[in-house]
């Protein structure tokens, strides 16, 4: 019997959700039938009852890739099908899905007519059939909303395109996903006088605010996000290498059942950090220098944000202590006025107010440490949701059900020194939510964590670090 060690308890934490059917290949379970009906039915209530909406879903993986769905197909249904098309027809209110082929999207035990009806179960869809009735479907549409890339309520202009035939725009329809140009062209062609409109503000609109099922996710998005930085902090240790602090972070998901990363990992040690993006992580970590981690899984297509900093040899330098620990303050200063009904104005005013005291109290060592401090900004930086930089805007009062990141930053121009601190909530009924809160940010408490082995330490690597040139 292997010994579980007070480590490797995350190997475990979430194992429920890891259970497999093989009905589950060609769509999810994290969301309900009814969910997606709910979000279908406020799209049929912006576009009206004269016009419809169609969205494509992504292209196959290509050679060796893992597929994955375009995030606003996804949101509305569910399913995880290469190439396929789904329809809100308001004139109707039904929902179509149209695959590729049919007999293909299934598993051997199932008929294709099986397959269907089980799609139908758990999307709640009203009609699934095979791509090459979709031209047939669209051929009495006058007025269609579609996903363009502007994002803008502008209309999509009319494009001059010789008429195709009815092979040929099937055709078209069973390649890999159109761009948006070639898309409107095609979509010309299947029904003559055509105003197509833009669906993005309509979708985006719907993700501003998650539903319990969608926070949840993100609730566990957000807790391998801080599992991930605590076994890194556990691993630190002089002679590190960045990237292999990065293979840490993804072991973490990938164990505990996310797809991979929602974005590249920056993990940039000393001068590093200074690039606020920085992403080749191929240098070694030096004693005296801090280090700043910004990683999140893909947890069912949820992502998360967090951002944390600390000591290479596992002790804050004096005036590591002095300037992180200022921000510490700061950003619980910040996330102490969030509630709803507040503006992101009033939040900062709040947090301000309160850092005008602690700065009063506060002797520097530099001049320019308390000129770097008094320029701080602390801010509600962006959403956060099915991409890490996601859509809406926090700027009006704070709903319940809004994700986004809180992320103080401090500059020291003169001496190369970025710090932040970084974490995502989720504005509830009585206030907020860290996500991310369980990695820890006090200085005491980073310290005495990074006195434990990590997995690097367990489980050293087989080849010596392989630095930049």
């Amino acid at each position: 019997m292997m010994k579980i060690g007070k480590r490797m308890i995350v190997v475990f934490l979430l194992l429920p959700v890891l259970t497999f059917a093989q009905d589950n290949f060609w769509y999810q379970r994290d969301f309900t039938a009814g969910e997606f009906a709910q979000r279908r039915a406020k799209v049929f209530e912006k576009i009206g009852p004269d016009a419809v909406a169609l969205l494509q879903g992504a292209s196959a993986a290509h050679g060796f890739g893992a597929f994955h769905q375009n995030i606003e197909f996804y949101y509305l249904c569910g399913i995880e099908v290469s190439q396929a098309y789904l329809l809100l027809d308001g004139r109707s209110g039904k929902v179509n899905v149209y695959l590729p082929s049919l007999s293909r999207k299934r598993s051997p035990e199932q008929s294709a007519d099986e397959f269907a009806l089980s799609v139908k179960k758990l999307t709640g869809v009203d009609n699934v059939y095979g791509i090459e009735s979709l031209p047939e479907h669209m051929e009495k549409v006058t007025v269609l909303y579609t996903l363009l890339d502007s994002r803008r309520t502008k209309s999509a202009p009319v494009q001059e395109i010789a008429g195709l035939s009815r092979y040929e725009i099937i055709n078209f329809l069973r390649r890999d996903s159109l761009d948006q140009e070639r898309f409107i062209s095609l979509l010309h062609s299947c029904s003559g006088k055509l105003e197509i409109e833009n669906l993005s503000p309509i979708i985006d609109s719907l993700r501003t605010i998650k539903s319990p099922a969608e926070i949840e996710l993100m609730r566990r998005a957000g807790k391998l996000s801080a599992l991930a930085v605590i076994e890194a902090m556990r691993s630190t240790e002089v002679g590190v290498m960045e990237y292999q602090l990065d293979a840490v972070s993804k072991y973490i998901y990938r164990v505990n059942g996310a797809r991979g990363e929602g974005y590249s990992s920056i993990i940039a040690g000393g001068t590093n950090m200074q690039y606020g993006h920085y992403q080749r992580k191929n240098c070694v970590l030096n004693d005296g220098a801090i280090i700043l981690m910004d990683h999140a899984p893909d947890y069912g297509y949820y992502t998360s944000d967090i951002g944390r900093v600390w000591p290479v040899n596992g002790r804050y330098s004096p005036w590591q202590r002095e300037l992180y620990g200022f921000m510490v303050k700061y950003h619980k200063a910040v996330l102490k006025q969030i509630r709803p009904g507040v503006t992101p104005d009033q939040i900062m005013n709040g947090a301000r107010a309160e850092m005008e005291e602690v700065l009063k109290s506060t002797r520097f060592s530099k001049p320019i440490y308390e000129k770097a401090a008094r320029n701080t900004y602390g801010h509600m930086s962006h959403t956060v949701g099915m991409r890490v930089h996601d859509v809406g805007d926090p700027r009006g009062p704070l709903k319940p059900g809004m994700v986004f990141a809180v992320d103080p930053q401090m500059r020291v121009r003169e001496e190369n020194i970025y710090i932040r601190i970084e974490d995502t909530v989720v504005v509830t009924e009585e206030g907020v939510e860290i996500l991310t809160g369980s990695a820890p940010w006090e200085l005491d408490e980073v310290e005495k964590l990074m006195k434990e082995k990590g997995i690097l330490q367990k489980y050293p690597p087989v080849f010596g670090a392989r630095e930049k040139p």
